[in-house]
């Protein structure tokens, strides 16, 4: 987390959090979702627009962190943005020589591959647990080849968000507001 952040959180401490209005898709991009998005329906059916601006992405992913019910957020100064989630909370980008890396620019090392009825590919790594992009399912094949990863285990897709800890939608992990 950025420092700059920290000091946010410690000079406003009570600033409510904020929900729906960020996502991430399944390919690790962000979107920004105004309130006629949110009217239109939930994420991902009603995805809002695309963030394009790099240092933004990159303030976003430096403060990208989950809370301890599995909601990820954003932290946004003195606010936390929780984010709606398509498929999994990081997205994994390999390189030619197999190195893996999130969506927000960390690092990981491979632990454990599952592999759901859609023919999604997912990864449980020494930082978190994401999906594949889809344009590197050939590289990940690569590795399970030369035996860099073991053999995919076979999972349910929709046994995922308990079994490894997140919610795609915080807003039903919200607290009821008090009166």
């Amino acid at each position: 987390m950025d420092d700059i952040v920290r000091q946010a959180i410690a000079k406003w401490p009570n600033v409510p959090d904020c929900y729906g209005w960020l996502g991430l898709d399944a390919r690790g991009n962000w979107y920004m979702r105004d309130d006629r998005t949110q009217a239109a329906g939930p994420f991902p059916h009603s995805r809002g627009s695309v963030l394009r601006h790099d240092k933004l992405i990159e303030f976003i992913g430096r403060n990208y962190e989950a809370d301890a019910q599995g909601r990820w957020y954003f932290q946004n100064g003195p606010q936390r943005v929780y984010v709606e989630l398509e498929a999994t909370p990081l997205v994994w980008r390999l390189e030619m020589d197999l190195a893996v890396t999130s969506h927000t620019g960390r690092p990981a090392q491979v632990q454990r591959c599952l592999l759901d009825e859609n023919g999604l590919l997912y990864l449980e790594t020494d930082t978190g647990f994401g999906l594949v992009h889809t344009l590197d399912v050939a590289l990940a094949a690569q590795a399970i080849e030369q035996g860099l990863w073991s053999a995919p285990e076979d999972v349910l897709a929709a046994s995922l968000p308990a079994r490894f800890g997140f919610m795609r939608s915080p807003i039903a992990g919200q607290a009821a507001p008090s009166a």
